[in-house]
């Protein structure tokens, strides 16, 4: 490989809430005396980045001003390039691009345009904790309309029961989730079609987080949301950001594709009244180093490396813990696992089990905050060595057969 994916990335003491923030707010344990930690939990990866990115903030940071600015043609250019690229997307331009300091903040603007508070909203669970918080403190209602696993394993939508939700709670406003977090789905043309036409009988405005799609295991494609029909691309507000991809969340910078004039200009509005919505010079430069061809080339060299951690751990889990089971992911580099049935067995709580695993070194995620009593969330995107040492110290200190 050109990249490097193998080096040991120390981040303590460099701003990382994954190895520096454990033991406090929401995060894992510090582990006991003689264990390191293994940073599997908050999803942010633990690799070095495209040294593209690198380069363009240095560059742009050697000039000694940094007043205001506007987005540059180079930004705009470098979106639409990459999602022709990458997804297929045709016909997009600059008018339909829109900077976002987040995609949750995005989510909001566009929920509050089209949504008044006490409104509910529905979203699929397991649901993503930015989602649950989103709604929360927006004064939302949460409607779940729940995944579930077909007969052979994997997570599907449930359309019957979208519908029905849908049509009981009189709800005008979805989030949808593509690919999924935290169950790893990349759903299929079809599926994302039905889903489409379910909103579309609702008259259904559709909040699509797509910070995900350029992460995507063992071959599978991503299919945005907006592709797969006109009232698709009409009745959807997607958000995109280079932050997953290329581990950039510290900053800030994400994007979202609107091609109705309508929904784009209630969202602009939504977004430009609290005057905070504004993009750093250097984030800029950042996506510009990022959505190159050299990118696209770390990006799938990233993917290859992740589909053999993932390929790893599944296979681990399914031979080596009996009573967890965790349907492999097709997309981002989350595991999700379900240890009902392993604390059944052993009579152990999850509390204890997420326990063992923090002492040992182990940080995991608490995967209740998700909406499954018995889950586990797990961040892969390490060195494929780090990830054995993970799971042989799983086997050894945690998932214990007597």
């Amino acid at each position: 490989m050109q990249y490097d994916f193998t080096s040991h990335l120390e981040r303590h003491g460099m701003d990382a809430i994954a190895v520096d923030g454990l033991g406090t707010g929401f995060a894992p344990d510090k582990p006991k005396e003689g264990f390191d930690v293994i940073p599997m939990w908050v999803a942010d990866m633990n690799f070095p980045t495209l040294p593209d990115i690198q380069e363009a903030i240095i560059a742009r940071a050697k000039h000694p001003a940094f007043g205001y600015f506007s987005p540059s043609d180079a930004y705009f250019d470098s979106i639409i390039r990459w999602q022709k690229d990458r997804h297929g997307v045709e016909e997009l331009t600059r008018a339909h691009i829109g900077y976002e300091n987040g995609v949750l903040g995005g989510v909001v603007s566009a929920l509050t345009a089209f949504a008044a508070p006490g409104d509910p909203v529905l979203v699929h669970s397991p649901t993503y904790i930015g989602f649950t918080g989103s709604l929360k403190n927006n004064g939302f209602e949460i409607v779940h309309s729940p995944l579930f696993r077909d007969e052979h394993g994997v997570w599907r939508m449930d359309f019957e029961d979208m519908d029905k939700k849908l049509k009981e709670h009189h709800i005008h406003v979805a989030i949808f989730c593509s690919p999924h977090n935290p169950c790893g789905r990349v759903w299929e043309r079809w599926e994302i079609e039905r889903a489409m036409e379910v909103y579309r009988q609702n008259d259904c405005v559709v909040i699509s987080d797509e910070i995900w799609s350029d992460i995507l295991l063992n071959g599978h494609r991503h299919i945005p949301t907006q592709s797969v029909s006109e009232d698709a691309k009409n009745r959807t507000a997607a958000f995109y950001a280079p932050s997953k991809t290329f581990n950039l969340a510290g900053l800030i910078g994400s994007y979202h594709i609107i091609y109705n004039s309508y929904l784009r200009d209630r969202i602009v509005a939504k977004s430009e009244k609290s005057h905070y919505n504004g993009m750093n010079v250097l984030s800029m430069h950042a996506l510009i180093g990022a959505y190159k061809p050299s990118g696209e080339q770390w990006v799938d060299e990233l993917c290859e490396v992740l589909s053999k951690n993932v390929d790893f751990a599944c296979a681990f889990i399914a031979e080596r813990f009996p009573g967890v089971d965790v349907a492999k992911p097709e997309g981002t580099y989350m595991l999700f696992l379900d240890c009902e049935g392993y604390c059944k067995a052993h009579g152990k709580s999850i509390e204890q089990i997420e326990k063992a695993g923090w002492d040992c070194g182990v940080a995991w995620q608490d995967g209740r905050m998700f909406g499954h009593p018995w889950a586990i969330r797990m961040n892969l995107a390490l060195p494929y060595d780090r990830v054995v040492e993970a799971f042989s110290r799983l086997q050894k200190y945690v998932f214990v057969e007597a």
